[in-house]
């Protein structure tokens, strides 16, 4: 899809803006000029003129373009992401002085049925944990590597390509770098500290065999596990004790949410300990803190 030369310096700019004040990874960049050349697309079509559009589009030209991915059936989902694209790109000219007023004002954002992924109970998660067995170095790494993501909600991606420079065993916490490159603390526990301490002393030099990487836990060939072959353990250990539900690489990450919050954690220091840029991400998981609220309304309030 070809882009006039006026519209594609401005995605270029705006690119680069994004680079520099989020630090957005390409595949986001990628995503953000994709929908802007959609939009740009639709509008030569319509104006059928060789002039530069993206600064001259309307309100009304925004509203028909949606309605246009509505009446084609395009996912709620993605035309509530390109929706987010132009608002910030407006913003992004607006800015600039590029346009005199913002033709993304007052469009809102379709509301999504957002579903909680299935989570585990904490019997299962405790039946989970205990699955490896711990007398061989592969069992030890494996029990270490599910206390870890259970205890601080790591994403699979964060847990595989962790590092000794992101961990502080005395004070017992990680130093993540998220999405966006945003950096977080994650608190390990004791629980979780302890298993890791023994991985690292009894199986780790063990399956390294005087092989030297920085990565934590580490396969016989002394190299990073994949998400792939991580996913295929919480898959079989589940399987092993009987959990049939349906399960994703972050099983574990919402359980740790969700169990959080279960014993009174507020939302907003779950948004933290999860790295979520944005409150709303976190907001899948409102209707257990409502749940929560109303038990404790319920056994505490006079008229409960």
């Amino acid at each position: 899809m070809k882009v006039l030369d006026l519209d594609a310096s401005l995605l270029d700019e705006f690119s680069d803006s994004l680079w520099l004040e989020d630090g957005l990874s390409r595949n986001t960049l990628d995503s953000y000029r994709n929908d802007l050349r959609l939009f740009s697309h639709w509008l030569r079509t319509r104006n059928q003129n060789n002039t530069q559009v993206l600064t001259g589009a309307t309100h009304s030209d925004l509203l028909e373009f949606l309605a246009s991915r509505v009446s084609a059936r395009i996912k709620a989902s993605t035309t509530s992401r390109e929706l987010s694209s132009l608002k910030r790109f407006y913003r992004f000219l607006l800015r600039q002085g590029r346009i005199a007023s913002d033709p993304s004002l007052n469009i809102e954002t379709p509301k999504l049925v957002r579903s909680l992924p299935e989570s585990l109970t904490e019997e299962e998660v405790e039946r989970l944990l205990s699955m490896p067995d711990v007398k061989q170095p592969l069992g030890l790494r494996d029990r270490a590597m599910l206390e870890v993501l259970y205890a601080t909600g790591l994403r699979v991606s964060e847990l595989i390509n962790l590092k000794y420079s992101q961990v502080s065993m005395d004070a017992g916490v990680l130093r993540v770098m998220g999405k966006g490159r945003k950096e977080r603390l994650s608190p390990l526990g004791e629980e979780s500290l302890d298993w890791l301490k023994r991985y690292t002393k009894e199986a780790r030099p063990e399956l390294l065999d005087d092989m030297v990487t920085d990565t934590i836990f580490v396969t016989m060939r002394g190299a990073a596990m994949t998400r792939q072959a991580f996913w295929y353990l919480i898959r079989r250990y589940a399987l092993l004790v009987g959990v049939t539900k349906q399960l994703s690489p972050h099983t574990l990450r919402h359980a740790f949410a969700t169990h959080l919050l279960n014993h009174g954690a507020d939302l907003r220091v779950v948004q933290l300990l999860l790295g979520h840029a944005d409150i709303s991400t976190t907001q899948i998981y409102t209707h257990i803190a409502r749940e929560r609220l109303k038990q404790i309304h319920a056994v505490h309030h006079p008229r409960g």
